[in-house]
């Protein structure tokens, strides 16, 4: 990085995550702390390229922290897949004197960062997505509080299939990733939990345990299917006729995205953020901030984007095993 830096912008990018805000707070703070002046650009690369953006204070932060969504708020920008928007948000940051950015979202917010870090203007990535699916690292900001409002729904589902013998069929998001399906299955004792990642047969990883279940005298049963995984209209319609248990299906959609976030959500972006600064007073650009064995650090933009997330293989095992 050859070019001095003093003046950092932030944007949020893609879905919106809870504790993002956190996030935006610490980049704007640690940023002034440090002697940087701070850009908030709004609605992601779509307030890039159309130059929508204010300098951020101390006070322009505050009593954001508890706050989901974003402040910044976030977009979709078709424009910046093209050359000529990358290269319009290149010729904003010159006018609007930022010499880097700090991004927080997920793959392809990184991958546009990529495409500027290539054009002159360096870049660190921060993790927010829901999906706790960016490869390097085992947390991404959101993820917690999205588990733990799955967890809410689904426990006031259960109270109302206890009472009925039912069966509640629950689709939670993720469309090519069963993170939030495996962690909130496990956390609220669903009798299967089925993502994209691993092939099922819902004949023998759904009916079958739950006809089992039944002998030990047990009627009410709640299953958690990833969204990506198929029809859940079609799956309970299934389920009853196999069962003779009356099974609704309840989707949760984008409740998931909202809610307050929790202090783990906190504290993690309140690092991480901190941490994309510390890179950028330090000259380094092109990483992205993960967290790996307990420790916030950082990886080379390029080879983080060409890894790939599995799902939790043993912790998967431990859902089959206690689940009955």
């Amino acid at each position: 990085m050859s070019r001095e830096i003093r003046t950092i912008g932030v944007l949020t990018s893609g879905g919106d995550a809870p504790g993002m805000n956190a996030a935006v707070r610490a980049v704007a703070r640690a940023g002034i702390y440090n002697g940087f002046r701070v850009m908030g650009i709004r609605r992601g690369y779509s307030g890039l390229i159309q130059n929508d953006m204010e300098e951020l204070h101390l006070r322009s932060v505050c009593n954001i922290l508890q706050r989901g969504g974003t402040m910044l708020y976030s977009a979709r920008c078709p424009e910046f897949m093209q050359k000529e928007g990358q290269e319009q948000a290149v010729r904003i940051c010159r006018e609007q004197g930022i010499d880097a950015l700090v991004v927080i979202g997920g793959d392809g917010s990184f991958r546009g960062a990529l495409e500027l870090s290539k054009r002159g203007i360096p870049c660190v990535g921060i993790p927010g997505t829901i999906d706790n699916d960016i490869a390097g690292s085992e947390y991404t900001i959101g993820f917690d509080t999205a588990v733990n409002t799955v967890m809410e729904m689904v426990d006031r589902l259960r109270d109302t299939s206890q009472s009925h013998d039912r069966c509640s069929i629950v689709e939670v998001m993720g469309r090519k990733t069963g993170h939030i399906a495996l962690a909130a299955g496990i956390a609220c004792g669903a009798i299967a939990i089925l993502v994209p990642e691993i092939e099922f047969d819902l004949e023998r990883d759904v009916v079958s345990k739950m006809l089992r279940t039944m002998q030990s005298g047990k009627h009410h049963f709640i299953v958690i299917v990833a969204e990506g995984v198929g029809n859940t209209a079609e799956m309970g319609y299934y389920i009853q006729q196999r069962t003779g248990i009356a099974t609704r299906g309840t989707i949760l959609g984008h409740v998931q995205r909202g809610g307050t976030p929790t202090a783990r959500e906190r504290l993690m972006a309140s690092q991480m953020g901190d941490h994309a600064v510390d890179l950028l007073k330090q000259g380094q650009g092109d990483r992205v901030v993960v967290y790996q064995n307990g420790v916030i650090t950082d990886l080379d933009i390029k080879s983080a984007l060409k890894m790939r997330k599995t799902i939790d293989l043993d912790l998967y095992r431990v859902a089959n095993e206690i689940s009955m």
